[in-house]
Protein backbone atom coordinates (compact mmCIF):
# COMPACT_ATOMS: atom_id res chain seq x y z
CA UNK A 1 0.00 0.00 0.00
CA UNK A 2 1.62 3.71 -0.63
CA UNK A 3 2.65 5.39 2.34
CA UNK A 4 0.17 7.68 3.34
CA UNK A 5 1.17 11.81 3.34
CA UNK A 6 2.50 12.76 6.56
CA UNK A 7 0.51 15.48 8.65
CA UNK A 8 1.41 19.00 7.16
CA UNK A 9 1.86 20.29 11.27
CA UNK A 10 5.26 18.76 11.13
CA UNK A 11 6.43 22.33 9.38
CA UNK A 12 4.28 24.49 11.85
CA UNK A 13 6.09 22.57 14.84
CA UNK A 14 9.63 22.80 13.14
CA UNK A 15 9.37 26.31 12.54
CA UNK A 16 7.74 27.37 16.02
CA UNK A 17 10.22 25.31 18.02
CA UNK A 18 13.49 26.96 15.83
CA UNK A 19 11.88 30.36 16.77
CA UNK A 20 12.00 31.48 12.69
CA UNK A 21 10.54 34.60 11.57
CA UNK A 22 8.36 35.05 7.97
CA UNK A 23 11.85 37.07 6.51
CA UNK A 24 14.04 34.13 7.92
CA UNK A 25 15.89 32.38 4.76
CA UNK A 26 14.97 28.75 4.21
CA UNK A 27 16.76 26.93 1.34
CA UNK A 28 13.57 25.42 -1.31
CA UNK A 29 12.88 21.80 -0.65
CA UNK A 30 13.95 21.65 2.58
CA UNK A 31 12.64 18.65 3.81
CA UNK A 32 12.12 19.96 7.77
CA UNK A 33 11.20 23.66 6.87
CA UNK A 34 10.12 24.37 3.50
CA UNK A 35 6.52 23.86 3.00
CA UNK A 36 5.50 22.66 -0.39
CA UNK A 37 2.37 24.27 -2.36
CA UNK A 38 -0.17 21.70 -1.44
CA UNK A 39 0.54 21.46 2.37
CA UNK A 40 1.10 24.97 2.56
CA UNK A 41 -2.83 25.37 0.97
CA UNK A 42 -3.91 22.30 3.61
CA UNK A 43 -2.57 24.70 6.47
CA UNK A 44 -3.95 28.15 5.31
CA UNK A 45 -6.78 26.60 4.45
CA UNK A 46 -7.40 25.19 8.06
CA UNK A 47 -5.93 28.35 9.76
CA UNK A 48 -7.81 30.71 7.98
CA UNK A 49 -11.24 29.29 7.59
CA UNK A 50 -13.73 31.01 9.00
CA UNK A 51 -12.08 34.60 9.83
CA UNK A 52 -14.30 36.83 9.63
CA UNK A 53 -13.45 40.67 8.14
CA UNK A 54 -16.36 42.35 8.27
CA UNK A 55 -16.81 45.83 9.02
CA UNK A 56 -13.02 46.37 8.44
CA UNK A 57 -11.04 49.01 5.86
CA UNK A 58 -9.12 47.15 3.28
CA UNK A 59 -5.68 47.79 4.99
CA UNK A 60 -7.13 46.55 8.39
CA UNK A 61 -8.17 43.17 6.43
CA UNK A 62 -4.63 43.30 4.64
CA UNK A 63 -3.20 43.25 8.19
CA UNK A 64 -5.73 40.64 9.91
CA UNK A 65 -5.06 38.34 7.13
CA UNK A 66 -1.24 38.33 7.54
CA UNK A 67 -1.45 38.00 11.27
CA UNK A 68 -3.63 34.54 10.66
CA UNK A 69 -1.12 33.72 7.97
CA UNK A 70 1.04 33.51 10.55
CA UNK A 71 -0.43 32.04 13.55
CA UNK A 72 -1.31 29.45 10.82
CA UNK A 73 2.50 28.16 9.90
CA UNK A 74 4.00 28.60 13.02
CA UNK A 75 5.41 32.35 12.92
CA UNK A 76 5.21 34.77 15.40
CA UNK A 77 3.32 37.73 14.45
CA UNK A 78 5.50 40.44 13.72
CA UNK A 79 5.09 44.50 15.34
CA UNK A 80 5.10 45.36 12.08
CA UNK A 81 4.96 43.93 8.78
CA UNK A 82 7.71 45.20 6.48
CA UNK A 83 7.20 45.89 2.40
CA UNK A 84 9.15 43.04 1.40
CA UNK A 85 8.44 41.55 -2.29
CA UNK A 86 6.98 39.21 -1.79
CA UNK A 87 5.69 39.71 1.89
CA UNK A 88 6.19 36.59 3.12
CA UNK A 89 9.95 36.18 1.70
CA UNK A 90 10.58 32.84 4.24
CA UNK A 91 8.21 30.85 2.53
CA UNK A 92 8.62 32.60 -0.61
CA UNK A 93 4.19 33.87 -1.19
CA UNK A 94 2.18 36.66 -1.20
CA UNK A 95 -1.36 36.69 -0.21
CA UNK A 96 -4.57 37.86 -1.70
CA UNK A 97 -7.86 38.48 -0.66
CA UNK A 98 -10.13 37.68 -3.24
CA UNK A 99 -13.99 39.04 -3.41
CA UNK A 100 -14.69 38.84 -7.31
CA UNK A 101 -12.47 36.52 -9.46
CA UNK A 102 -10.45 39.17 -11.07
CA UNK A 103 -6.75 39.04 -9.61
CA UNK A 104 -4.83 42.34 -9.49
CA UNK A 105 -1.22 42.70 -9.24
CA UNK A 106 -0.16 45.57 -9.12
CA UNK A 107 3.23 47.06 -10.03
CA UNK A 108 5.38 43.76 -10.62
CA UNK A 109 5.76 41.50 -13.20
CA UNK A 110 4.73 38.14 -12.40
CA UNK A 111 7.50 35.32 -10.80
CA UNK A 112 7.57 32.26 -12.31
CA UNK A 113 8.78 30.46 -9.25
CA UNK A 114 6.80 32.78 -5.89
CA UNK A 115 3.80 31.02 -4.66
CA UNK A 116 0.59 33.39 -4.56
CA UNK A 117 -2.32 32.69 -2.06
CA UNK A 118 -5.30 33.67 -3.24
CA UNK A 119 -8.20 33.99 -0.71
CA UNK A 120 -11.78 33.72 -1.37
CA UNK A 121 -13.77 36.14 0.83
CA UNK A 122 -17.79 35.62 1.06
CA UNK A 123 -20.46 37.90 0.34
CA UNK A 124 -20.53 38.07 4.20
CA UNK A 125 -16.60 39.14 4.51
CA UNK A 126 -15.56 35.44 5.85
CA UNK A 127 -12.60 33.61 4.47
CA UNK A 128 -14.28 30.46 3.27
CA UNK A 129 -11.24 29.09 0.71
CA UNK A 130 -7.22 29.31 0.04
CA UNK A 131 -5.70 28.02 -3.21
CA UNK A 132 -2.08 28.49 -3.68
CA UNK A 133 -0.41 28.73 -7.03
CA UNK A 134 3.05 29.57 -8.66
CA UNK A 135 3.19 32.66 -10.95
CA UNK A 136 3.33 30.48 -13.65
CA UNK A 137 0.20 28.84 -13.07
CA UNK A 138 -1.18 32.26 -12.91
CA UNK A 139 0.03 33.10 -16.33
CA UNK A 140 -1.61 30.47 -18.09
CA UNK A 141 -4.93 31.72 -16.89
CA UNK A 142 -4.41 34.91 -18.38
CA UNK A 143 -7.10 35.12 -21.52
CA UNK A 144 -7.54 38.95 -21.87
CA UNK A 145 -4.21 39.68 -23.52
CA UNK A 146 -2.65 42.03 -20.75
CA UNK A 147 0.00 39.20 -20.03
CA UNK A 148 1.88 37.59 -22.34
CA UNK A 149 3.48 34.24 -22.45
CA UNK A 150 6.96 34.54 -21.70
CA UNK A 151 8.13 31.77 -23.16
CA UNK A 152 7.20 29.28 -26.04
CA UNK A 153 8.11 26.72 -28.32
CA UNK A 154 7.68 25.47 -31.60
CA UNK A 155 6.58 21.53 -32.22
CA UNK A 156 7.99 20.07 -34.90
CA UNK A 157 6.59 16.25 -34.82
CA UNK A 158 8.65 15.07 -37.44
CA UNK A 159 7.92 11.56 -38.78
CA UNK A 160 8.65 8.98 -35.75
CA UNK A 161 5.81 8.72 -33.88
CA UNK A 162 7.44 7.78 -30.96
CA UNK A 163 10.83 9.68 -29.66
CA UNK A 164 13.11 9.99 -26.76
CA UNK A 165 14.82 12.90 -26.79
CA UNK A 166 17.41 12.77 -23.86
CA UNK A 167 18.30 8.55 -23.38
CA UNK A 168 19.47 9.26 -19.91
CA UNK A 169 18.26 11.78 -17.36
CA UNK A 170 20.34 14.39 -15.91
CA UNK A 171 23.28 13.74 -14.05
CA UNK A 172 21.43 14.93 -10.69
CA UNK A 173 18.82 12.86 -10.87
CA UNK A 174 20.85 9.31 -12.36
CA UNK A 175 21.60 8.42 -8.63
CA UNK A 176 17.98 8.14 -7.77
CA UNK A 177 16.41 6.03 -10.46
CA UNK A 178 15.13 3.09 -10.36
CA UNK A 179 13.80 0.46 -13.16
CA UNK A 180 11.91 -2.00 -11.07
CA UNK A 181 9.67 0.40 -8.65
CA UNK A 182 6.41 -0.77 -8.60
CA UNK A 183 4.71 2.53 -8.78
CA UNK A 184 1.32 0.99 -7.88
CA UNK A 185 2.02 -0.02 -4.64
CA UNK A 186 4.41 2.71 -3.12
CA UNK A 187 3.12 6.10 -4.56
CA UNK A 188 0.18 8.33 -6.01
CA UNK A 189 0.47 10.49 -8.91
CA UNK A 190 0.65 13.25 -6.23
CA UNK A 191 2.95 12.19 -3.33
CA UNK A 192 6.70 13.60 -3.52
CA UNK A 193 9.15 12.56 -5.55
CA UNK A 194 11.97 9.89 -3.28
CA UNK A 195 14.76 8.42 -4.50
CA UNK A 196 14.85 5.20 -6.07
CA UNK A 197 10.57 5.58 -6.48
CA UNK A 198 11.78 7.57 -10.17
CA UNK A 199 11.62 5.63 -13.41
CA UNK A 200 14.48 5.98 -15.24
CA UNK A 201 12.81 8.44 -18.34
CA UNK A 202 14.29 5.80 -20.91
CA UNK A 203 11.77 3.34 -18.58
CA UNK A 204 9.21 6.36 -18.37
CA UNK A 205 9.53 6.34 -22.51
CA UNK A 206 8.88 3.07 -23.12
CA UNK A 207 5.78 2.97 -21.19
CA UNK A 208 4.46 6.27 -22.77
CA UNK A 209 4.62 5.41 -25.91
CA UNK A 210 2.12 2.97 -25.97
CA UNK A 211 -0.12 5.94 -26.34
CA UNK A 212 0.43 6.46 -29.81
CA UNK A 213 -3.20 5.70 -31.26
CA UNK A 214 -5.21 6.08 -28.48
CA UNK A 215 -8.08 8.58 -28.13
CA UNK A 216 -10.73 10.33 -26.47
CA UNK A 217 -13.70 12.50 -26.36
CA UNK A 218 -12.53 16.09 -27.43
CA UNK A 219 -13.92 18.81 -24.98
CA UNK A 220 -13.30 21.37 -27.92
CA UNK A 221 -10.37 23.56 -28.21
CA UNK A 222 -11.72 26.05 -25.35
CA UNK A 223 -11.61 23.29 -23.17
CA UNK A 224 -8.07 22.98 -22.81
CA UNK A 225 -7.72 21.96 -18.71
CA UNK A 226 -10.66 18.69 -19.37
CA UNK A 227 -8.55 18.01 -22.45
CA UNK A 228 -5.14 17.96 -20.84
CA UNK A 229 -7.40 15.93 -17.84
CA UNK A 230 -7.86 12.98 -20.43
CA UNK A 231 -4.63 12.88 -21.23
CA UNK A 232 -3.36 13.24 -17.75
CA UNK A 233 -5.63 9.79 -16.64
CA UNK A 234 -3.75 7.90 -19.76
CA UNK A 235 -0.31 9.00 -18.74
CA UNK A 236 -1.28 8.05 -15.07
CA UNK A 237 -2.73 4.20 -16.05
CA UNK A 238 0.24 4.07 -18.29
CA UNK A 239 2.73 4.31 -16.02
CA UNK A 240 1.40 2.00 -13.65
CA UNK A 241 -0.27 4.00 -10.88
CA UNK A 242 -3.28 2.38 -9.45
CA UNK A 243 -5.24 6.00 -9.72
CA UNK A 244 -5.70 9.26 -11.35
CA UNK A 245 -4.98 12.00 -9.50
CA UNK A 246 -4.30 15.58 -10.15
CA UNK A 247 -3.62 18.87 -8.09
CA UNK A 248 -3.15 21.42 -10.24
CA UNK A 249 0.29 21.70 -9.11
CA UNK A 250 3.51 21.63 -11.92
CA UNK A 251 5.05 18.77 -12.48
CA UNK A 252 1.48 17.43 -13.40
CA UNK A 253 2.80 13.84 -12.59
CA UNK A 254 4.68 15.14 -8.86
CA UNK A 255 6.08 11.85 -8.05
CA UNK A 256 7.62 11.66 -11.58
CA UNK A 257 8.73 14.89 -11.52
CA UNK A 258 6.99 14.78 -15.07
CA UNK A 259 5.17 17.20 -16.78
CA UNK A 260 2.50 16.13 -19.26
CA UNK A 261 1.58 18.42 -22.56
CA UNK A 262 -0.87 18.05 -25.21
CA UNK A 263 -0.35 19.63 -28.29
CA UNK A 264 -2.82 19.90 -31.36
CA UNK A 265 -1.32 23.02 -32.78
CA UNK A 266 2.78 23.55 -33.26
CA UNK A 267 2.83 26.35 -30.23
CA UNK A 268 3.94 25.12 -27.36
CA UNK A 269 2.70 27.52 -24.38
CA UNK A 270 5.25 27.17 -21.15
CA UNK A 271 4.54 30.15 -19.45
CA UNK A 272 6.92 32.05 -17.14
CA UNK A 273 9.93 29.45 -16.95
CA UNK A 274 11.79 27.87 -19.25
CA UNK A 275 12.20 24.14 -18.93
CA UNK A 276 15.79 24.45 -19.00
CA UNK A 277 15.32 26.58 -15.62
CA UNK A 278 18.05 25.69 -13.14
CA UNK A 279 15.79 27.43 -10.83
CA UNK A 280 15.11 25.30 -7.61
CA UNK A 281 11.31 22.86 -7.72
CA UNK A 282 9.10 23.70 -5.10
CA UNK A 283 9.53 19.82 -3.93
CA UNK A 284 11.39 18.49 -1.35
CA UNK A 285 15.18 17.47 -1.93
CA UNK A 286 15.65 14.01 -3.34
CA UNK A 287 18.67 12.25 -1.77
CA UNK A 288 19.67 14.97 0.25
CA UNK A 289 19.54 17.11 -3.31
CA UNK A 290 17.70 20.64 -4.38
CA UNK A 291 15.70 19.29 -7.91
CA UNK A 292 15.67 22.07 -10.04
CA UNK A 293 12.92 22.53 -12.85
CA UNK A 294 15.68 21.17 -15.70
CA UNK A 295 15.61 18.01 -13.68
CA UNK A 296 11.82 17.43 -14.53
CA UNK A 297 10.88 15.16 -17.75
CA UNK A 298 8.61 16.28 -20.55
CA UNK A 299 5.81 14.25 -21.96
CA UNK A 300 4.84 16.25 -25.34
CA UNK A 301 1.42 14.74 -26.81
CA UNK A 302 0.52 15.58 -29.46
CA UNK A 303 -2.97 15.17 -31.40
CA UNK A 304 -5.22 15.02 -34.12
CA UNK A 305 -9.00 16.16 -33.72
CA UNK A 306 -10.92 13.53 -35.92
CA UNK A 307 -15.07 14.19 -35.54
CA UNK A 308 -15.58 14.26 -31.51
CA UNK A 309 -12.36 12.86 -30.47
CA UNK A 310 -8.38 13.59 -30.08
CA UNK A 311 -6.29 10.89 -31.23
CA UNK A 312 -2.82 10.91 -30.21
CA UNK A 313 -0.43 10.58 -32.86
CA UNK A 314 3.11 11.42 -31.15
CA UNK A 315 4.77 11.12 -28.29
CA UNK A 316 8.05 12.88 -27.45
CA UNK A 317 9.92 12.44 -24.14
CA UNK A 318 12.81 14.67 -22.77
CA UNK A 319 14.05 16.27 -20.01
CA UNK A 320 14.07 19.80 -18.93
CA UNK A 321 17.63 20.24 -19.46
CA UNK A 322 17.67 19.20 -23.23
CA UNK A 323 14.08 20.37 -24.08
CA UNK A 324 15.30 23.05 -26.00
CA UNK A 325 17.80 20.89 -28.63
CA UNK A 326 14.65 19.53 -29.47
CA UNK A 327 11.81 22.20 -29.57
CA UNK A 328 13.08 26.08 -31.01
CA UNK A 329 12.45 28.19 -28.64
CA UNK A 330 10.82 31.71 -28.97
CA UNK A 331 10.01 34.54 -26.62
CA UNK A 332 7.57 36.92 -25.97
CA UNK A 333 7.00 39.84 -23.04
CA UNK A 334 5.53 40.23 -19.68
CA UNK A 335 3.94 43.31 -19.19
CA UNK A 336 5.33 45.47 -16.50
CA UNK A 337 2.19 47.38 -15.45
CA UNK A 338 -1.08 46.29 -12.94
CA UNK A 339 -2.30 42.81 -14.23
CA UNK A 340 -5.59 41.73 -14.01
CA UNK A 341 -6.12 38.18 -14.36
CA UNK A 342 -9.76 36.89 -14.56
CA UNK A 343 -10.06 33.76 -12.62
CA UNK A 344 -11.94 30.84 -14.03
CA UNK A 345 -15.40 30.06 -12.09
CA UNK A 346 -14.52 26.65 -10.54
CA UNK A 347 -10.80 27.79 -9.77
CA UNK A 348 -11.26 27.70 -5.92
CA UNK A 349 -12.90 24.42 -6.48
CA UNK A 350 -10.32 22.55 -8.35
Amino acid sequence: MPTPPPDPKRFVEAISQIGLSIYSTIQIGDPKLWIPAPELQILLNDGLKGVSLAGLPLRTRSKIIKENVCKALGYPVPKSFQKTQPRFPGQNFDTYGQKSNNLQVWNEELSPTRRYVLIRISENDVIDKVKVVTGDVLALLDTTGTLTQKYQARCDVGTTAAELVSNTDTELLQPYVSSTVDLAAVATPISYPKAHELLPIATVFERLKELVGKRFPNPGSVQERNRGEHLHKLVCKALGYKSYQDDGQFPDVKHQLLECKLQTSPTIDLGLVTPSSTEPLDVPHVGGKIVRHCDTRYSIAYGRVEGADVVLTHVIVTTGEAFFTRFPQFQGKVLNRKLQIPLPGDFFDT
